[in-house]
């Protein structure tokens, strides 16, 4: 099938694997590339600079034709290590960079240099359109149905909407579980789909089988969102210990984001333990379960491998 995003990514199939916190890793994307897609990595699954170059040395010593690999970066100021991570992107190279949470301009602009392409997460027409000024390859549209942070715009709404009033590609994220799923985002109008949830029941992903098993187990009615992790709503799946601790942040966070000066310190502080707190969750288990998933794992009914999970969506 041939889209814009085939076009611009030069893969069979218009679908990209999501980037993933913990989740993705090269194994991943090595099959994910193999099966006529693309995938994306998280660069802050890489914790030093060192791994990140190895990682990218290593995707683009097994590139087959018609797959492609990028990279997630986030951009604003709760990562500390975006501007280095930039640089070896830029000085390695890959086909693309996702960027997320923040301005893309910096991006955009060193990218560009040396013929990376860029897209950008978003969440609504506004900061669509401001990518696109900033010359964004495309944006992906980051729906009410996603995992992780997630919009507030059902897929149809966003991707017209956006359609409507951009001139680049938009790439629906949010919602895709089955082939089905994949032909409503392109009847809708979108140039391709990101798909990251059904992918984390898979064999390479570097997880736990607790974790993959949940996916399994748990459907679209057990995704809840919480403000636990980051501070800002994110779904996860309503294991008993999210059903105890609750979704709501501490009353003493509440109180303390109402304060302008101190709000953005304990956005950082929440992020961090979060972020640590969902690293321990997907690296072994515990009664302590957060795992971070989105509704699509309703159609997830067992382990399987990276190309059977393709498959079910070409």
């Amino acid at each position: 099938m041939s889209t814009k995003l085939t076009e611009l990514l030069d893969i069979k199939h218009p679908i990209i694997m999501a980037p993933m916190f913990l989740v993705s890793n090269v194994a991943m994307v090595k099959e994910a590339m193999k099966c006529g897609i693309a995938g994306c990595i998280p660069a802050l699954n890489y914790r030093t600079l060192e791994e990140l170059r190895a990682a990218i040395k290593e995707l683009k010593a097994a590139k087959v034709e018609g797959g492609s690999f990028g990279f997630n970066l986030i951009v604003n100021k709760s990562n500390p290590k975006a501007k280095d991570q930039l640089r070896v992107l830029c000085e390695e190279g890959c086909d693309f960079i996702l960027t997320s949470l923040g301005s893309p301009e910096e991006t955009i602009n060193q990218a560009h240099a040396v013929g990376i392409k860029v897209f950008c997460d978003i969440t609504d027409l506004k900061f669509g359109q401001k990518v696109e000024s900033l010359g964004a390859d495309a944006v992906v549209a980051v729906n009410n149905q996603a995992g992780g942070h997630r919009g507030n715009i059902d897929p149809q709404a966003l991707i017209k909407t956006l359609n409507d009033n951009l001139s680049i590609p938009v790439i629906s994220a949010g919602g895709v579980g089955t082939k089905a799923d994949v032909d409503t985002m392109l009847a809708y109008g979108a140039a391709g789909v990101s798909v990251g949830s059904p992918f984390i029941a898979s064999e390479e992903a570097g997880v736990t089988n607790e974790y993959k098993q949940a996916c399994v187990d748990y459907g679209a009615d057990d995704i809840v969102m919480t403000e636990r992790i980051s501070g800002t709503p994110c779904t996860v799946i309503n294991t008993p210990y999210v059903k105890k601790i609750g979704t709501k942040s501490p009353w003493l966070e509440r109180m303390l984001n109402k304060n302008r000066k101190l709000k953005k310190w304990v956005k950082m502080v929440r992020f961090y333990i979060g972020m640590k707190a969902t690293e321990k969750a997907a690296q072994q288990a515990t009664y302590k379960t957060v795992w971070v998933a989105g509704p699509s794992i309703e159609h997830t009914n067992a382990i399987l491998p990276v190309k059977d999970i393709v498959s079910k969506l070409i």
